[in-house]
């Protein structure tokens, strides 16, 4: 992953361990003084809320301590891969668009973070200004034309 992607996981995980776990213990405790925890919605939310916080610390904890961070900086080249940022243009609708191929974890296709496993990133791996990538939808296969390869 980018070390933007590895930054944006561990303010996720401090976020989670030092404002929303605590919040949920609180909610917890305000709603046992509530009595009969059977039929307390609000306790079974809050308890709910909490199994849903845990869970994500620890897929969090487990992926920044398998994460392999790629120095996007360091990186040239004209190929697609890991890190770059690519222009491409929709061959039937002339549309525009940018990306940068980053990991799974961190692709945000509305910030432009196209995700390396994606069927768009991996047509658009190895390919070069100039060459054609072909992505098979739902729709029908669609054809792009790489405008520029760059690293930041």
């Amino acid at each position: 992953m980018t070390s933007g992607g590895y930054e944006r996981l561990v303010d996720e995980l401090k976020h989670l361990k030092t404002v929303k776990r605590p919040q949920v213990i609180r909610a917890i405790a305000e709603a046992r003084e509530h009595g009969d925890l059977s039929e307390n919605a609000e306790y079974h939310a809050a308890r709910d809320r909490q199994g849903f916080i845990e869970g994500r610390l620890a897929e969090l904890e487990d992926k920044l301590s398998r994460a392999e961070v790629i120095d996007v900086s360091s990186l040239k080249g004209s190929v697609v891969r890991f890190g770059a940022t690519v222009r491409i243009i929709d061959e039937d609708t002339d549309e525009k668009t940018t990306y940068q191929i980053v990991g799974a974890d961190e692709a945000d296709i509305d910030s432009g973070l196209l995700s390396v496993i994606s069927p768009l990133g991996r047509a658009l791996i190895g390919k070069k200004k100039g060459d054609e990538a072909e992505v098979s939808t739902p729709g029908g296969h669609r054809f792009y034309e790489i405008v520029s390869v760059r690293y930041k």
